[in-house]
Protein backbone atom coordinates (compact mmCIF):
# COMPACT_ATOMS: atom_id res chain seq x y z
CA UNK A 1 0.00 0.00 0.00
CA UNK A 2 1.05 2.97 -0.64
CA UNK A 3 1.80 6.04 1.46
CA UNK A 4 -1.03 8.08 0.05
CA UNK A 5 -3.49 4.91 0.91
CA UNK A 6 -3.31 5.12 3.72
CA UNK A 7 -5.64 5.74 6.28
CA UNK A 8 -3.40 6.46 8.87
CA UNK A 9 -1.45 8.99 6.85
CA UNK A 10 -4.64 10.52 5.50
CA UNK A 11 -6.02 11.19 8.86
CA UNK A 12 -3.00 13.02 10.12
CA UNK A 13 -2.47 14.97 6.92
CA UNK A 14 -6.13 16.44 6.15
CA UNK A 15 -8.31 15.88 9.36
CA UNK A 16 -5.45 16.08 12.06
CA UNK A 17 -3.21 18.63 11.29
CA UNK A 18 -5.58 21.15 9.81
CA UNK A 19 -8.13 20.72 12.36
CA UNK A 20 -4.63 21.49 15.15
CA UNK A 21 -4.19 24.85 12.83
CA UNK A 22 -7.77 25.76 13.04
CA UNK A 23 -7.73 25.32 16.92
CA UNK A 24 -4.95 27.63 17.23
CA UNK A 25 -6.28 30.47 15.21
CA UNK A 26 -9.32 30.17 17.24
CA UNK A 27 -7.65 30.75 20.05
CA UNK A 28 -6.08 34.00 19.14
CA UNK A 29 -9.48 35.21 17.12
CA UNK A 30 -9.20 38.21 15.49
CA UNK A 31 -5.08 38.07 14.46
CA UNK A 32 -4.01 38.76 11.00
CA UNK A 33 -3.25 34.80 10.66
CA UNK A 34 -6.25 34.24 11.62
CA UNK A 35 -8.81 36.29 9.12
CA UNK A 36 -6.54 35.36 6.64
CA UNK A 37 -7.56 31.49 8.09
CA UNK A 38 -11.01 32.40 7.45
CA UNK A 39 -10.64 34.18 4.01
CA UNK A 40 -9.42 30.36 2.70
CA UNK A 41 -12.37 29.00 4.19
CA UNK A 42 -14.08 31.37 2.07
CA UNK A 43 -12.17 31.18 -0.92
CA UNK A 44 -12.26 27.15 -0.65
CA UNK A 45 -16.53 27.60 -0.62
CA UNK A 46 -16.44 29.45 -4.16
CA UNK A 47 -14.03 27.73 -6.03
CA UNK A 48 -15.29 24.23 -5.35
CA UNK A 49 -18.75 25.66 -6.12
CA UNK A 50 -17.04 27.45 -9.25
CA UNK A 51 -15.55 24.07 -10.00
CA UNK A 52 -19.16 22.11 -10.03
CA UNK A 53 -20.27 24.18 -13.24
CA UNK A 54 -17.10 24.50 -14.67
CA UNK A 55 -15.14 21.13 -14.05
CA UNK A 56 -18.40 18.75 -14.29
CA UNK A 57 -21.16 19.89 -16.67
CA UNK A 58 -19.12 21.24 -19.38
CA UNK A 59 -20.30 25.05 -19.01
CA UNK A 60 -17.46 27.84 -18.25
CA UNK A 61 -18.87 30.13 -15.93
CA UNK A 62 -17.28 33.34 -14.98
CA UNK A 63 -19.86 35.09 -12.92
CA UNK A 64 -19.46 34.04 -9.85
CA UNK A 65 -18.81 37.66 -8.31
CA UNK A 66 -22.48 38.80 -9.07
CA UNK A 67 -24.08 35.38 -7.08
CA UNK A 68 -21.06 36.92 -4.49
CA UNK A 69 -22.66 40.11 -4.47
CA UNK A 70 -26.30 39.21 -3.97
CA UNK A 71 -25.23 37.15 -1.36
CA UNK A 72 -23.57 39.64 0.72
CA UNK A 73 -26.30 42.11 0.23
CA UNK A 74 -28.96 39.99 0.77
CA UNK A 75 -27.47 38.54 4.69
CA UNK A 76 -26.18 42.28 5.29
CA UNK A 77 -30.43 43.81 5.21
CA UNK A 78 -31.09 40.94 7.24
CA UNK A 79 -28.68 41.43 10.03
CA UNK A 80 -27.97 44.87 10.18
CA UNK A 81 -29.18 47.02 13.36
CA UNK A 82 -32.08 49.18 12.95
CA UNK A 83 -30.16 52.66 12.87
CA UNK A 84 -28.61 51.21 9.66
CA UNK A 85 -31.31 50.51 8.10
CA UNK A 86 -33.10 54.05 8.62
CA UNK A 87 -30.68 55.57 6.31
CA UNK A 88 -31.70 53.69 3.63
CA UNK A 89 -34.93 55.38 2.61
CA UNK A 90 -36.52 52.89 0.25
CA UNK A 91 -36.95 49.96 2.63
CA UNK A 92 -40.36 49.08 3.60
CA UNK A 93 -41.67 50.46 7.78
CA UNK A 94 -42.16 46.67 8.58
CA UNK A 95 -38.27 45.72 7.13
CA UNK A 96 -36.87 48.49 9.28
CA UNK A 97 -36.65 45.99 12.46
CA UNK A 98 -36.68 43.31 10.79
CA UNK A 99 -33.67 40.84 11.54
CA UNK A 100 -32.77 37.06 11.20
CA UNK A 101 -30.24 35.28 13.53
CA UNK A 102 -27.11 34.44 10.60
CA UNK A 103 -27.52 30.59 10.15
CA UNK A 104 -31.38 32.15 8.64
CA UNK A 105 -29.63 35.27 7.06
CA UNK A 106 -26.61 32.61 5.41
CA UNK A 107 -29.56 30.40 3.99
CA UNK A 108 -31.48 33.27 2.32
CA UNK A 109 -28.22 34.66 1.22
CA UNK A 110 -27.39 31.10 -0.69
CA UNK A 111 -31.45 31.33 -1.86
CA UNK A 112 -31.32 34.54 -3.34
CA UNK A 113 -28.26 33.82 -5.31
CA UNK A 114 -30.04 30.71 -6.67
CA UNK A 115 -33.25 32.79 -7.94
CA UNK A 116 -30.97 34.82 -9.70
CA UNK A 117 -29.25 31.87 -11.13
CA UNK A 118 -32.58 30.24 -12.15
CA UNK A 119 -33.48 33.82 -13.87
CA UNK A 120 -30.71 34.20 -16.09
CA UNK A 121 -30.30 30.12 -16.43
CA UNK A 122 -32.91 29.71 -19.14
CA UNK A 123 -31.45 32.49 -21.54
CA UNK A 124 -28.08 32.05 -20.74
CA UNK A 125 -27.37 28.43 -20.69
CA UNK A 126 -28.21 28.23 -23.88
CA UNK A 127 -24.97 29.56 -25.20
CA UNK A 128 -22.16 27.20 -25.09
CA UNK A 129 -18.09 27.42 -24.40
CA UNK A 130 -17.10 31.43 -24.75
CA UNK A 131 -20.06 32.78 -25.27
CA UNK A 132 -21.46 31.88 -22.01
CA UNK A 133 -18.64 33.21 -20.04
CA UNK A 134 -18.88 36.43 -21.89
CA UNK A 135 -22.94 36.40 -20.97
CA UNK A 136 -21.54 35.10 -17.22
CA UNK A 137 -19.36 38.67 -17.13
CA UNK A 138 -22.12 40.55 -18.39
CA UNK A 139 -24.21 39.67 -14.98
CA UNK A 140 -21.68 40.87 -13.13
CA UNK A 141 -21.66 44.31 -14.87
CA UNK A 142 -25.34 44.26 -14.57
CA UNK A 143 -25.06 43.62 -10.69
CA UNK A 144 -22.64 45.87 -10.36
CA UNK A 145 -24.80 48.64 -11.99
CA UNK A 146 -27.67 47.91 -10.19
CA UNK A 147 -25.45 48.22 -6.60
CA UNK A 148 -24.07 51.43 -7.67
CA UNK A 149 -27.13 53.29 -8.80
CA UNK A 150 -29.76 52.15 -6.53
CA UNK A 151 -29.42 54.22 -3.74
CA UNK A 152 -32.76 53.25 -1.55
CA UNK A 153 -32.21 49.88 -1.12
CA UNK A 154 -28.32 49.20 -1.55
CA UNK A 155 -27.22 52.36 -0.41
CA UNK A 156 -25.48 52.90 -3.43
CA UNK A 157 -21.76 53.13 -4.29
CA UNK A 158 -21.65 54.33 -0.60
CA UNK A 159 -22.76 50.78 -0.24
CA UNK A 160 -23.10 49.09 3.45
CA UNK A 161 -21.22 48.90 6.58
CA UNK A 162 -20.91 47.90 10.18
CA UNK A 163 -21.87 44.50 8.98
CA UNK A 164 -21.81 42.10 12.36
CA UNK A 165 -18.67 40.09 12.45
CA UNK A 166 -20.06 36.61 12.62
CA UNK A 167 -17.58 35.44 10.54
CA UNK A 168 -14.97 33.63 12.23
CA UNK A 169 -13.14 30.05 12.06
CA UNK A 170 -15.53 28.13 13.79
CA UNK A 171 -18.28 29.29 11.70
CA UNK A 172 -16.93 29.56 8.22
CA UNK A 173 -15.57 26.17 8.36
CA UNK A 174 -17.92 24.61 9.72
CA UNK A 175 -20.50 25.99 6.50
CA UNK A 176 -17.79 25.18 4.65
CA UNK A 177 -17.48 21.11 5.70
CA UNK A 178 -21.34 21.24 5.58
CA UNK A 179 -21.26 22.51 2.06
CA UNK A 180 -18.55 20.61 0.90
CA UNK A 181 -19.81 17.56 2.12
CA UNK A 182 -22.98 17.89 0.24
CA UNK A 183 -21.19 18.57 -3.13
CA UNK A 184 -19.16 15.81 -2.53
CA UNK A 185 -22.08 13.71 -2.04
CA UNK A 186 -23.84 14.84 -4.43
CA UNK A 187 -20.95 14.68 -7.35
CA UNK A 188 -19.50 11.55 -6.06
CA UNK A 189 -21.84 9.38 -4.39
CA UNK A 190 -24.86 9.70 -6.70
CA UNK A 191 -26.49 8.94 -9.93
CA UNK A 192 -27.01 12.85 -10.31
CA UNK A 193 -23.17 13.62 -10.49
CA UNK A 194 -22.84 10.75 -13.23
CA UNK A 195 -24.69 12.15 -14.79
CA UNK A 196 -22.93 15.41 -15.21
CA UNK A 197 -19.82 13.96 -15.47
CA UNK A 198 -21.34 12.29 -18.79
CA UNK A 199 -23.08 15.67 -19.47
CA UNK A 200 -19.94 16.92 -19.72
CA UNK A 201 -17.66 14.42 -21.59
CA UNK A 202 -20.07 13.88 -24.51
CA UNK A 203 -23.61 15.80 -24.29
CA UNK A 204 -24.95 14.35 -26.81
CA UNK A 205 -24.29 10.54 -26.03
CA UNK A 206 -25.68 11.45 -22.54
CA UNK A 207 -29.06 12.66 -23.83
CA UNK A 208 -29.26 9.92 -25.95
CA UNK A 209 -28.99 7.55 -22.67
CA UNK A 210 -31.74 9.64 -21.15
CA UNK A 211 -29.95 12.33 -19.29
CA UNK A 212 -31.98 15.96 -19.00
CA UNK A 213 -29.51 17.99 -20.51
CA UNK A 214 -31.63 21.50 -19.45
CA UNK A 215 -32.62 20.38 -16.06
CA UNK A 216 -28.94 19.33 -15.11
CA UNK A 217 -27.66 22.43 -16.28
CA UNK A 218 -29.84 24.77 -14.47
CA UNK A 219 -30.01 22.88 -11.28
CA UNK A 220 -26.01 22.78 -11.06
CA UNK A 221 -25.84 26.32 -12.19
CA UNK A 222 -28.55 27.66 -9.33
CA UNK A 223 -26.47 25.28 -6.89
CA UNK A 224 -23.25 26.37 -7.82
CA UNK A 225 -24.97 30.04 -7.08
CA UNK A 226 -26.47 28.92 -3.53
CA UNK A 227 -22.90 28.36 -2.56
CA UNK A 228 -21.42 31.19 -4.10
CA UNK A 229 -23.94 33.55 -1.98
CA UNK A 230 -23.18 31.93 1.17
CA UNK A 231 -19.58 32.51 0.06
CA UNK A 232 -20.17 36.26 -0.44
CA UNK A 233 -21.99 36.87 2.59
CA UNK A 234 -19.41 35.05 4.36
CA UNK A 235 -16.84 37.54 2.53
CA UNK A 236 -19.40 40.65 3.76
CA UNK A 237 -18.94 39.59 7.68
CA UNK A 238 -15.55 39.16 7.60
CA UNK A 239 -15.02 42.55 6.25
CA UNK A 240 -17.76 44.14 8.02
CA UNK A 241 -18.25 46.32 4.63
CA UNK A 242 -20.09 45.62 0.89
CA UNK A 243 -19.77 47.92 -1.74
CA UNK A 244 -20.27 47.22 -5.55
CA UNK A 245 -16.78 47.36 -6.16
CA UNK A 246 -15.67 45.09 -4.01
CA UNK A 247 -17.82 42.04 -6.71
CA UNK A 248 -16.39 42.75 -10.22
CA UNK A 249 -14.21 41.48 -12.82
CA UNK A 250 -10.68 41.05 -10.61
CA UNK A 251 -12.90 38.98 -8.04
CA UNK A 252 -14.47 36.47 -10.59
CA UNK A 253 -10.90 36.13 -12.48
CA UNK A 254 -9.20 35.23 -9.14
CA UNK A 255 -11.79 32.48 -8.63
CA UNK A 256 -11.42 31.05 -12.23
CA UNK A 257 -7.04 31.34 -10.95
CA UNK A 258 -8.23 28.81 -7.82
CA UNK A 259 -9.96 26.49 -9.92
CA UNK A 260 -7.73 26.32 -12.91
CA UNK A 261 -4.66 26.23 -10.82
CA UNK A 262 -5.98 23.34 -8.25
CA UNK A 263 -7.82 21.33 -10.92
CA UNK A 264 -11.54 21.94 -11.76
CA UNK A 265 -12.09 18.37 -12.58
CA UNK A 266 -12.49 17.57 -8.82
CA UNK A 267 -13.42 19.19 -5.76
CA UNK A 268 -10.86 18.77 -3.70
CA UNK A 269 -8.62 20.80 -6.21
CA UNK A 270 -10.96 23.75 -5.68
CA UNK A 271 -9.69 23.55 -2.19
CA UNK A 272 -5.78 23.31 -3.33
CA UNK A 273 -6.81 26.59 -5.71
CA UNK A 274 -7.67 28.50 -2.72
CA UNK A 275 -4.99 27.55 -0.56
CA UNK A 276 -2.16 28.19 -3.21
CA UNK A 277 -4.39 32.07 -4.35
CA UNK A 278 -5.03 32.76 -0.38
CA UNK A 279 -1.29 32.60 1.01
CA UNK A 280 1.12 32.86 -2.03
CA UNK A 281 0.60 36.75 -2.53
CA UNK A 282 1.11 37.02 1.46
CA UNK A 283 4.48 34.64 1.09
CA UNK A 284 5.56 36.96 -2.19
CA UNK A 285 4.70 40.43 -0.64
CA UNK A 286 7.83 41.03 1.09
CA UNK A 287 9.18 41.41 -2.45
CA UNK A 288 7.60 44.33 -2.98
CA UNK A 289 8.61 46.02 -0.21
CA UNK A 290 12.24 45.06 -0.18
CA UNK A 291 13.46 42.15 0.99
CA UNK A 292 16.68 41.54 2.90
CA UNK A 293 18.91 39.02 2.28
CA UNK A 294 22.01 38.12 4.50
CA UNK A 295 22.00 42.03 5.06
CA UNK A 296 21.33 43.18 1.45
CA UNK A 297 18.67 44.81 0.98
CA UNK A 298 17.01 44.25 -2.49
CA UNK A 299 15.20 46.59 -4.61
CA UNK A 300 11.16 47.15 -4.10
CA UNK A 301 9.68 45.28 -7.05
CA UNK A 302 6.31 46.44 -7.33
CA UNK A 303 4.22 43.80 -9.10
CA UNK A 304 6.58 41.19 -8.24
CA UNK A 305 3.31 39.12 -6.34
CA UNK A 306 0.94 39.95 -9.26
CA UNK A 307 3.80 38.99 -12.11
CA UNK A 308 4.66 35.69 -10.65
CA UNK A 309 1.48 34.56 -10.08
CA UNK A 310 0.36 34.80 -13.51
CA UNK A 311 3.75 33.00 -14.49
CA UNK A 312 2.59 29.92 -12.34
CA UNK A 313 -0.62 30.11 -14.14
CA UNK A 314 0.91 30.17 -17.85
CA UNK A 315 3.42 27.31 -16.82
CA UNK A 316 0.72 25.30 -15.50
CA UNK A 317 -1.76 25.52 -18.07
CA UNK A 318 1.39 24.51 -20.46
CA UNK A 319 2.74 21.44 -18.55
CA UNK A 320 -0.30 20.38 -15.92
CA UNK A 321 -3.37 21.40 -18.04
CA UNK A 322 -5.63 19.87 -15.59
CA UNK A 323 -4.26 21.26 -12.88
CA UNK A 324 -2.62 20.49 -9.51
CA UNK A 325 -4.37 18.10 -8.69
CA UNK A 326 -6.18 16.96 -11.72
CA UNK A 327 -8.96 14.38 -11.10
CA UNK A 328 -7.94 13.51 -8.08
CA UNK A 329 -10.40 13.25 -4.70
CA UNK A 330 -7.72 12.36 -2.17
CA UNK A 331 -8.74 15.99 0.07
CA UNK A 332 -12.69 15.09 0.05
CA UNK A 333 -12.18 11.41 0.26
CA UNK A 334 -9.86 11.33 2.99
CA UNK A 335 -12.39 14.26 4.98
CA UNK A 336 -15.65 12.93 4.45
CA UNK A 337 -14.24 8.91 3.59
CA UNK A 338 -15.62 6.19 7.01
CA UNK A 339 -12.52 4.37 6.03
CA UNK A 340 -10.32 7.13 7.26
CA UNK A 341 -11.75 7.33 10.65
CA UNK A 342 -12.55 3.27 11.35
CA UNK A 343 -8.60 2.14 9.83
CA UNK A 344 -7.18 3.90 12.62
CA UNK A 345 -8.41 1.32 15.04
CA UNK A 346 -7.41 -1.49 12.89
CA UNK A 347 -3.87 -3.21 12.84
CA UNK A 348 -3.58 -3.92 8.93
CA UNK A 349 -3.47 -0.07 8.86
CA UNK A 350 -0.31 0.15 10.72
CA UNK A 351 1.66 -3.12 9.22
CA UNK A 352 0.85 -1.59 6.14
CA UNK A 353 2.23 1.77 7.13
CA UNK A 354 5.55 0.20 8.77
CA UNK A 355 5.83 -2.25 5.38
CA UNK A 356 5.81 0.71 3.05
CA UNK A 357 8.16 2.76 5.30
CA UNK A 358 10.84 -0.38 4.93
CA UNK A 359 10.55 -0.85 1.56
CA UNK A 360 11.03 3.19 1.08
CA UNK A 361 14.22 3.02 2.80
CA UNK A 362 15.22 -0.10 0.95
CA UNK A 363 14.65 1.77 -2.13
CA UNK A 364 16.97 4.60 -0.92
CA UNK A 365 19.71 2.66 0.12
CA UNK A 366 19.63 0.72 -2.78
CA UNK A 367 19.60 4.32 -5.16
CA UNK A 368 22.72 5.34 -2.48
CA UNK A 369 24.73 2.08 -3.46
CA UNK A 370 23.78 2.41 -7.26
CA UNK A 371 25.49 5.67 -6.86
CA UNK A 372 28.51 4.38 -5.67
Amino acid sequence: MRYRDNPAVRFVCFVLIPLLILIICAMNRGHYYSDLICLFGINAILAVSLNLVNGFSGMFSMGHAAFMAVGAYTSALLTISESQKGRMAGLPAWFQTFTLPFPLALLCAGAAAALLALLIGFPVLRLKNHYLSVATLGLIVIVRAFLDNEDQFTNGARGITGLPSYSNIVTVFVTALLLLYIMYRLIRCSSYGRGLIAMRDDDVAAQTLGVRLVTKKISIFCLSAFAAGIGGALWGHLQSVISGQFFYFTDSFEIVEMSIIGGMFSLSGGIVGALVMTFLPEILAPLETGLVIGGVQLPELYGASNLILAVLLILLIIFRRQGILGYSEIIMESIFSKRTYTGLFQARTYRDLAAATRAKLAGIGKGKQTCK
